[in-house]
C-alpha cells in the first residue's frame, strides 16, 4: 500500500498531467487556475494555496459514479445539469481515477481532431 499524498500535491500532479493533453494550456480567469483546450475550460483547479484543494470537470459518462464518491457534488451555477462535478480532493481518492476523469472531461470539451490524437473511443 502506498502512502497517501497530501491534497495539494495531488492537485499539482493532476494540473501537470492535464497540461500534457493536446493543445492544453493554463489560464487564470476569476483568479482561479483552469486548464483549457481551444479556449474551453475542461478542468477547474480553484485558487492556488487553498486550504481545501478541489477540481471541477465535465463528466458526461462518469457523473453518476463520481457523485457516489465522498466529497463530489454537482457543480454550481447550473453546471451540474450539464455533467460538471466539483471534487474536494481527499488523500484516499484514487489518483488514477482522477486522471481518468480529467481525460473524460478533456474528451467532452476538446474538438474531435484533438481527441483523436489520444486514441480510444471518443466521449459522447
Amino acid at each position: 500500500m502506498t502512502a497517501a499524498r497530501p491534497a495539494a500535491a495531488v492537485r499539482e500532479a493532476l494540473r501537470s498531467y492535464a497540461l500534457t493533453l493536446p493543445d492544453a494550456y493554463e489560464d487564470h480567469p476569476w483568479g482561479e487556475s483552469v486548464v483549457k483546450v481551444r479556449k474551453k475550460i475542461f478542468v477547474f483547479f480553484g485558487t492556488d494555496g487553498s486550504d481545501e484543494p478541489g477540481l471541477g470537470m465535465k463528466l458526461n459518462s462518469s457523473q453518476p459514479i463520481a457523485l457516489a464518491q465522498p466529497g463530489v457534488t454537482p457543480s454550481g451555477y447550473g453546471l451540474g445539469k450539464a455533467g460538471w462535478v466539483s471534487i474536494r480532493i481527499s488523500p484516499d481518492m484514487p489518483f488514477e481515477m482522477l486522471r481518468e476523469w480529467i481525460d473524460e472531461s478533456y474528451r467532452a470539451v476538446a474538438p474531435k481532431t484533438l481527441v483523436a490524437q489520444l486514441g480510444g473511443p471518443p466521449d459522447e
